[in-house]
């Protein structure tokens, strides 16, 4: 078996290969040169994995790039693949996510984007169309703009029903779906904005990155603008699991598939100090969801540590033990083959990581 990982930095895609049992990679690239590849999906719906690449070009704007065969040959269609239509008054900023939906949906992909809003593919992401009922929200006109813009960073399907779909955006917060897309809803009860007159308002919260457990999928934790949270009813309510971390700032927070009740996160000082706690670098796991925590350093600098870890930047893969990864602001790629309990550099000296992506392929 071969283990995949897609490394999107500010300069292009690097793709890392492991056919060891991830003890060591071969990393080729860049794919896409001097173009940011802010997101990548892994499909393995299909008989042949496919890639999917959001890039943004200085020159020519962003796309959306596919691939069949592993990164050897990319393709994308002629007229830009996700656009805003005439009649929204926008243009596309970037694709912030790309995430296929369920097994039951094998042609549907989802992009979220910047500006905020949420688009559907029915062709397995080659092409794209805007969710409109999301994009005319009454709350859009209110939606705000996080420091890295104002997007949907994280899209996530209900692994058992395909009408259930969360997404969530900085600024703006969580909002659910129960009806393909047809209607939202807020779903950011329990999730505090420090930064605004109403600490608790319906919506216009920070929310920095949403994942969903490996076993109980109406169970997701959330790392916000200061606060870890979890939710147990799908997004509805959430509750503070900060308890046991050295700070509740951060931006990635990544669930094991194969592991109920684990979640990683990175914690990094505070909004104004972004930079590891203590400059020291450490992920933090807990193994009961959220109930307590632990620092993981073992194969990690020892030394005095600066880079932060985006939001995307945090993965891991379906393997078994499970892998986990984090790529840092300062172009160092670091994986775990025992689900965190030791660590290796994979790569270094690449440009600054937006996001990594990995899969057994």
């Amino acid at each position: 078996m071969t283990t995949l990982l897609a490394i999107g930095t500010s300069k292009g895609l690097f793709l890392a290969t492991s056919t060891d049992g991830r003890r060591s990679w071969r990393v080729d690239g860049p794919h896409f040169p001097m173009t940011g590849v802010y997101a990548v999906g892994i499909d393995k719906r299909r008989a042949a994995p496919r890639l999917l690449a959001s890039t943004t070009s200085s020159h020519f704007g962003p796309s959306v790039a596919v691939s069949d065969d592993l990164g050897a040959s990319w393709r994308e269609p002629e007229q830009a693949p996700v656009a805003f239509p005439a009649d929204t008054g926008v243009s596309l900023g970037r694709v912030w996510q790309l995430t296929p939906a369920g097994p039951d949906q094998p042609d549907v992909v989802w992009a979220g984007t910047e500006p905020s809003a949420l688009f559907r593919s029915e062709d397995g992401g080659v092409t794209y169309e805007l969710v409109r009922a999301l994009w005319e929200h009454p709350h859009r006109t209110e939606w705000g703009a996080g420091f890295g813009g104002q997007a949907v960073h994280t899209v996530l399907p209900h692994p058992a029903d395909a009408d259930r779909i969360l997404v969530a955006m900085s600024t703006g917060g969580v909002y659910r779906s129960d009806d393909g897309g047809a209607s939202w809803a807020p779903g950011n009860t329990g999730i505090r904005a420090y930064f605004l007159p109403d600490e608790w308002p319906e919506f216009g919260q920070c929310v920095h990155k949403v994942t969903r457990d490996a076993g109980e999928p109406d169970r997701l934790y959330a790392q916000n603008h200061h606060g870890v949270y979890r939710s147990d009813d799908d997004g509805r309510t959430w509750s503070s699991i900060a308890d046991g971390l050295p700070s509740d700032f951060g931006f990635p927070i990544v669930t094991l598939p194969g592991r109920p009740g684990t979640v990683f996160t990175f914690p990094l000082a505070a909004d104004g100090e972004r930079w590891p706690v203590g400059h020291r670098c450490r992920v933090y796991r807990s193994a009961d969801a959220g109930g307590s925590w632990e620092a993981l350093a073992s194969g990690l600098p020892d030394e005095p540590f600066f880079p932060s870890v985006l939001r995307d930047a945090m993965c891991a893969d379906d393997g078994d033990p499970g892998g986990v990864y984090f790529g840092t602001r300062s172009g160092e790629v670091y994986a775990s083959r025992d689900e965190g309990d030791s660590w290796s550099l994979v790569a270094a000296h690449l440009p600054d990581v937006l996001c990594v992506r990995a899969a057994e392929v």
